[in-house]
């Protein structure tokens, strides 16, 4: 039995006794039902949709043993793993048999595997569904290691055909986004990858959505405001299109990087404090459905350099909960809304629907959290690697 005054349920937050048999929420009781250990607030396992875990291939970047530890540290208690960034990609049901046995024994957290749909697998997208990932990750644009090239729009309307399944898009678009000249300048970086780029993108998302019906696409790692208008009008017009957004976009401004400071590069870029402003204004009108981390770490001297050499990814499955509400309850958000943004839309979005809520029957992945606690990152506590 698990108790708090604060237990966050799926139809809001109030004191209450959660009982556990079996690994599964066995009941929910009143808070004074029976002896129990006393939490500050007690809130549903985060899912986190978006992780580079690296592994196998590269596993000086990151790994199961040490990305899973940082979950758990974190709240988040089910990862699903991106499928490139580990060699081989995951591509086909053999590759997820190589990223299975890598992960066997390691992980201290549920982990799923995303596949990844790239020219010349269509036909190999069926099989690798029927083995067990959740959905196919692609690439509009350049995804940085050549492994794992990007789709032209025929070949996103190809792979569309080829399965029917949830996709998951990085959408740039390759001709609005400029090769990026050797710079320290933070403001250079960004005029390389504009919101057009995003914009464009997602169009081409929307209309490949339009022309096979039925078919589910999702906007990976949503950095432009400007682009919620157009996801706005495609879910009215019944387009089965989503989006998330992560805690870099939400807590970050392009005003406030200093130049040289590459550790804040991540594609697409962190814009402008009005632009963050948007997207939380996206997440209030439930635009954005979801909030991930796009955890991708690499070794410390592949940031180091200029803003065009410098690899593009932020570290922070550990420290998406807290950045987070940090940030919502200034706005005037509930924990409660961040419960939905965090775990039970990411649920959703995979088709989990015994992970992300605190009810009876769902597993019994539970985060102990104090919202008022305050605390200073200290590096030599995170696990990531």
């Amino acid at each position: 039995m698990l108790r708090s005054r604060r237990v966050v349920l799926p139809d809001g937050e109030r004191p209450a006794a959660v009982r556990i048999s079996d690994g599964r929420i066995a009941a929910i009781e009143p808070y004074d039902a029976a002896p129990g250990e006393d939490v500050p607030a007690l809130l549903p396992g985060l899912v986190d949709t978006h992780v580079h875990v690296n592994e196998p291939g590269r596993t000086r970047w990151e790994g199961f043993a040490t990305a899973t530890r940082a979950a758990a540290a974190g709240g988040v208690t089910t990862l699903v793993d991106m499928p490139l960034n580990s060699v081989p990609p995951t591509v086909s049901a053999a590759a997820l048999d190589v990223k299975r046995a890598a992960a066997a024994g390691k992980c201290a957290v549920d982990v799923g595997f995303w596949g990844g749909a790239v020219p010349g697998n269509a036909a190999d997208l069926p099989a690798l569904h029927a083995a067990g990932v959740f959905g196919f990750k692609c690439f509009l644009v350049d995804s940085g290691v050549p492994e794992f090239p990007p789709l032209s729009g025929a070949g996103l309307d190809e792979a569309l055909g080829a399965v029917d399944a949830l996709f998951v898009v990085h959408a740039e678009d390759p001709d609005a986004v400029a090769p990026a000249a050797p710079s320290r300048r933070y403001a250079d970086f960004v005029a390389s990858r504009p919101d057009e780029a995003e914009c464009r993108a997602i169009a081409t998302v929307i209309e490949a959505a339009r022309r096979h019906p039925g078919s589910w696409l999702h906007i990976l790692h949503l950095a432009s405001a400007r682009a919620l208008p157009l996801i706005a009008a495609a879910r009215r017009d019944g387009v089965r299109v989503t989006a998330e957004t992560c805690p870099h976009y939400l807590a970050l401004a392009a005003e406030e990087v200093p130049d040289g400071a590459t550790e804040f590069k991540c594609c697409p870029p962190i814009r402008g404090a009005a632009n963050r402003d948007g997207l939380w204004q996206g997440l209030a009108a439930g635009t954005i459905s979801c909030v991930v981390s796009d955890h991708s770490p690499c070794p410390p001297e592949l940031k180091r350099g200029d803003f065009a050499a410098a690899w593009g990814g932020i570290s922070s499955v550990q420290l998406g909960l807290p950045v987070v509400w940090t940030h919502a309850r200034r706005r005037g958000h509930s924990l409660a809304d961040v419960v939905r943004w965090m775990a039970r839309r990411p649920a959703d979005l995979v088709g989990l629907r015994r992970k992300g809520r605190i009810e009876v029957g769902a597993d019994a992945d539970l985060v102990a959290f104090d919202p008022d606690a305050e605390f200073t990152v200290d590096p030599a506590r995170l696990h990531h690697r």
